[in-house]
């Protein structure tokens, strides 16, 4: 594990990049699926109280009640990645450090801002968070828990471990509800000094569109962001989409969601081609795969009809590191069938390693 000065991915690449009409994606981390039906209600019911302008508080409310915070400590903002500029805005670090491989927006944002940011690489094959890597005289850190593309849970003592006075440490928790029970959340966290949990309802809901998201942590850090976003900053309809999904029955539906995203990754995990290295140990709604000339396989898949997300825009990774979204169980036999069309049969997952 090491610490290194950045160099140059293409952080501004995300999965909707690799999308096309007529592919079957598998390069975006988002439900498949349209929202359910009663949220699709919610949302219609919004449209008609749009005329008015946006109320936050019962969304907050809602969002501070299912996680046991103090309304203060909640941040609504339009999508999760938007808590990232405005901590790029707002803070004004010394020494920011960024775990990777991870999702690229905390620093693309830190940087478009005049930050400097190092990198701490996670080393291969395990991609494990050890805390006594990270610098201690960081007062900027940023984690992915999962840790998007790795699929890495990290055990919440050790994130919990690199909190101290003086250091905002943000962890973004924007596929934690994809994980059954969500075991190593630090939401419920308001001990922690410095602690900024960010949260996406995008996921789970099929919402990316639609740009909601949250932030928890403490009262004067909230206020501090808040004050760099402009005014109404969050649509009626996705506050409304806020209280509705962080209530008792949407987080119990979240609950078999999470549980039935398990047993569909266990398929595709299963139906993988031989010569496939699975990276590391996914516990989210996707899986990091290795094969040899992935960007040929890539393109390959492509011409199959399928879209992957490539992993050399990932700081960590190689152009062979592909994202495979989890789908269900009979897309994912297609999309192995699809894949193994794209390999040599000479080559073993020994070869690839």
């Amino acid at each position: 594990m090491t610490v290194a000065v950045a160099v140059d991915p293409d952080l501004r690449h995300h999965g909707d990049a690799e999308v096309a009409p007529g592919l079957v994606d598998l390069a975006v981390n988002v439900r498949a699926d349209a929202p359910p039906p009663w949220l699709r209600a919610v949302l219609v019911d919004a449209l008609d109280a749009s005329a008015a302008y946006p109320d936050p508080r019962p969304a907050r409310a809602a969002v501070a009640a299912a996680h046991g915070r103090d309304p203060a400590e909640v941040l609504l903002t339009a999508g999760a990645a938007e808590t990232f500029t405005l901590v790029a805005r707002a803070l004004r670090p010394r020494r920011a450090v960024v775990v990777h491989p991870s999702f690229t927006e905390p620093e693309a944002a830190l940087r478009a801002a005049g930050h400097p940011v190092e990198r701490l690489l996670l080393p291969a094959p395990g991609y494990r968070l050890d805390p006594a890597a990270v610098p201690a005289d960081a007062d900027l850190v940023v984690v992915g828990n999962p840790t998007n593309p790795t699929s890495v849970l990290h055990p919440a003592a050790d994130l919990a471990a690199l909190a101290r006075p003086g250091r905002v440490l943000l962890v973004d928790e924007a596929f934690a509800d994809t994980v059954p029970g969500e075991p190593e959340s630090l939401t419920g966290r308001s001990d922690l000094p410095g602690l900024l949990v960010v949260r996406s309802l995008t996921k789970t809901w099929g919402l990316a569109g639609l740009r909601v998201g949250y932030a928890l942590g403490p009262a004067e850090l909230v206020a501090a962001l808040a004050a760099q976003q402009p005014h109404w900053p969050v649509s009626t309809p996705a506050l409304a989409a806020l209280t509705a999904c962080t209530g008792p029955a949407a987080r119990a539906e979240a609950e078999e969601v999470a549980h039935q995203l398990t047993a569909h990754r266990a398929v595709l995990l299963a139906v993988l081609p031989p010569a496939v290295e699975v990276v590391a140990d996914p516990r989210s709604s996707f899986v990091l795969v290795r094969v040899r000339e992935g960007a040929r396989v890539r393109e390959r898949l492509r011409e199959h009809g399928w879209a992957v997300r490539r992993g050399d825009t990932f700081p960590g990774l190689t152009s062979d590191h592909l994202r495979i979204a989890v789908r269900d169980p009979e897309t994912s036999r297609a999309f192995a069938s699809a894949l193994a069309e794209t390999l040599d049969p000479n080559i073993t997952t020994e070869e690839v390693r």
